[in-house]
């Protein structure tokens, strides 16, 4: 495989990942702590929503460095694409209770292009991605969590649901 498309697949790895990581253990282990705590602002909404935990972001920031080093990357770029796919995920939900929609509402371009570009953008220049790289990214990471979320949630139905 060409050095190029190992980093560009790579990469997509490392945002699956970080991403679905917390997901999926929400749906394994059910709901975690807060990262907002319960805060409402003065909108009456959650700063971000109950899904959005302490432990899925741990362990997305945990997991992703371990990731990179496992496939040859250096481990600050799984950190550096954690961070973002968290920073990508946390303002989608800061966002969408802006808004006014509840929490896990399922809004298409919020829900993916934050969570995928994001990262990217933090990595771009320390692998030597390109713009045409970067929306070869996010598309293919918008693709994949359409496909992998519902699936996700066929074989892990939440508990309690």
């Amino acid at each position: 495989m060409h050095p190029h498309w190992f980093l560009i697949l790579s990469t997509l790895a490392l945002i699956l990942l970080a991403n679905g990581l917390p997901a999926l253990l929400g749906l394994l282990l059910g709901p975690g702590r807060p990262l907002d705590g319960g805060l409402r602002l003065g909108d009456g909404q959650p700063l971000f929503g109950p899904t959005k935990t302490v432990r899925g972001v741990l362990a997305a920031l945990a997991a992703t460095p371990l990731a990179a080093l496992a496939l040859g990357l250096p481990w600050h770029i799984g950190l550096r694409i954690a961070l973002g796919a968290m920073l990508g995920d946390l303002l989608a939900s800061f966002l969408k209770r802006r808004l006014g929609l509840p929490s896990s509402a399922k809004v298409s371009l919020l829900d993916t292009v934050p969570e995928s570009l994001i990262p990217v953008l933090l990595i771009m220049g320390h692998l030597g991605l390109d713009w045409l790289d970067l929306a070869l990214l996010t598309l293919a990471f918008a693709v994949l969590d359409l496909v992998l979320t519902p699936l996700g949630h066929r074989l892990f139905p939440r508990r309690g649901a």
